[in-house]
């Protein structure tokens, strides 16, 4: 069996933060099997594990991860808890393609995802994403990575009644599930699979649940605001990062039934100033780093302190995706 040799490479445009490199790029220089890949990743999850949690990303280049299958093992070989998709309350749309990986958000090429942590809308949410590029896009496709604790440190200089009110109040989302899945937007999963519910009535016995406030529409869509969410939250490092989906929402949930500057509010029901997200906005774009793919690459991201999202793009793209619980 061949032992992989790993070695740490610079990418042009990481970023350079104290005692930390955003993002972390780990290269294989000789490509063992699947068994030696495993293995390396097992000696070395403690290392790989502080270093997510200090910098927020790693990129894997050259492990030989081919496709869903080895995609599939480069997972298993942590052994982290699984987060499944079928259970979230994601508003994706995304196929399974094994147990642990599934297609990233079906949305047509044209459209942009902008940054987000995973799932943070809903009052449950992965710690890890893994991302797998099997086949990188002809042109664009790139995955555009934010650290919030950065631009949470930017935004307290910037917009400090912002972040207060952040603090303070929280916030809460709105948004209008289609009856059935719409693949024309982003936020286009329906409502009896986001809630795993077959009729109305298990519908609403989830929300009551989850503590939602709903209304269902004449055309059988289903328009739901959550109970109070968290828009800064404190890691156990003591860093305090903007998690949340604010900037992902007021940009991005745009469609047939939503409007994305009509789906936000601070938790008592205030509006949040549009030239306060714009603010904030340009913000993470300055402090974005756009994960340029290969065919082959798998990056590991920490939910809680790093944002994605993801560029258009032309020609076939095909991005899979796990989460960790």
């Amino acid at each position: 069996m061949t032992r992989l040799e790993v070695e740490s490479i610079h990418l042009p445009s990481q970023q350079y933060y104290p005692q930390s490199v955003f993002p972390l790029v780990c290269s294989a220089q000789q490509i063992g099997n699947q068994a030696s890949i495993a293995e390396w990743i097992a000696e070395h999850r403690d290392r790989i594990e502080d270093q997510l949690a200090l910098t927020g990303a790693i990129l894997f280049r050259g492990f030989g991860v081919t496709d869903d299958s080895d995609f599939d093992d480069f997972i298993r070989a942590f052994d982290w808890p699984n987060f499944t998709y079928a259970e979230s309350l994601s508003n994706a749309v995304r196929r399974n393609r094994t147990e642990l990986v599934f297609t990233a958000n079906e949305a047509p090429p044209h459209v942009s995802i902008f940054l987000h942590h995973e799932m943070a809308q809903t009052p449950v949410y992965p710690s890890k994403l893994l991302f797998f590029c099997q086949q990188a896009a002809e042109q664009g496709g790139a995955t555009p990575i934010c650290r919030s604790d950065i631009l949470l440190h930017k935004l307290r200089e910037q917009l400090p009644e912002f972040v207060t009110d952040c603090e303070n109040k929280g916030v809460r989302y709105s948004q209008t599930m289609p009856l059935e899945e719409d693949l024309a937007s982003g936020q286009g999963r329906s409502w009896q699979s986001t809630l795993s519910a077959e009729s109305r009535e298990q519908a609403e016995k989830k929300l009551e649940h989850l503590d939602y406030d709903w209304q269902w529409q004449q055309d059988g869509s289903l328009s739901v605001t959550t109970p109070v969410l968290p828009a800064v939250r404190q890691l156990h490092d003591g860093r305090s990062v903007f998690f949340n989906q604010l900037i992902a929402a007021f940009r991005g949930w745009k469609d047939a039934r939503n409007n994305g500057e009509k789906s936000i509010c601070f938790g008592d029901g205030s509006a949040i100033d549009s030239e306060h997200m714009a603010q904030a906005i340009a913000l993470a774009d300055e402090l974005t780093f756009d994960i340029p793919w290969q065919s082959g690459d798998v990056a590991v991201l920490d939910n809680f302190l790093v944002m994605h999202g993801r560029r258009p793009f032309q020609g076939q793209r095909i991005v899979l995706a796990s989460l960790v619980a």
